[in-house]
């Protein structure tokens, strides 16, 4: 059976991830702050006879992001397959954000998955096999008003994964990065923008990259522009 660390299950793309990994045989590792959220999901994962544990840690705090990693491996082991996906957006004018809002957005969408990714890369490495994907934006790609902090954090996470990609080059492991436009999620609420794909779309998207598509698509960016 393989094992899938994943971040931001509690809703939304996460969520459907989860469940989707869950349907097709994937033993599941949720690593994330625990809430009512985050229950409701382990609930549905259970009704399902998913395999899964939960690994309790905010993503902003840097020494319990990795702490929870290093209990995943001595607990569980390594996992065959890392989706970073939790993210988080604050929105407001510049002139209006804060350094703490800043800083946060950073913290969850960038640096813990630099942090994640560097627990985790020495084993898999040593294994020689293993997908690290990386759940960004079509805010990768563009600016959006009132949201420079999370704008700068996913073109930030891009190119994070693009560096990557050219260390893991000729050892058979693979990264990239999904970039959904308008998913029809909280996060999308205040944005000004409709929904034109589904939780349910990506996570469909991320199961192919991380169970079916050839180590071929390593440094690979994938838009998802909706229908």
């Amino acid at each position: 059976m393989l094992i899938a660390l994943l971040t931001g299950a509690s809703r939304g793309i996460g969520r459907a991830t989860a469940l989707e990994l869950a349907r097709r045989g994937v033993e599941l590792l949720l690593l994330g702050r625990g809430s009512p959220a985050l229950t409701n999901t382990e609930q549905q994962l259970a009704s399902l006879g998913a395999k899964f544990k939960a690994f309790t840690a905010d993503l902003a705090d840097a020494k319990a992001t990795v702490a929870a990693c290093r209990a995943v491996i001595a607990q569980i082991g390594v996992p065959d397959i890392v989706i970073n996906n939790a993210g988080t957006v604050n929105r407001m004018p510049i002139e209006e954000l804060s350094l703490e809002a800043w800083d946060h957005q950073l913290a969850v969408n960038l640096r813990a998955p630099f942090l994640i990714t560097r627990e985790m890369l020495p084993a898999i490495r040593a294994r020689g096999h293993g997908r690290i994907i990386h759940v960004a934006s079509i805010s990768s790609t563009v600016g959006a008003a009132a949201a420079s902090a999370y704008c700068a954090s996913k073109w930030g996470l891009v190119g994070f994964m693009k560096s990557l990609a050219e260390e893991l080059r000729d050892s058979g492991l693979m990264t990239l990065a999904l970039l959904p436009g308008s998913v029809d999620t909280d996060m999308l609420v205040g944005s000004g923008f409709a929904p034109r794909m589904t939780p349910e779309d990506v996570a469909k998207t991320i199961a192919y990259y991380a169970l079916d598509a050839p180590p071929v698509h390593n440094g690979s960016i994938i838009e998802m522009f909706g229908v």
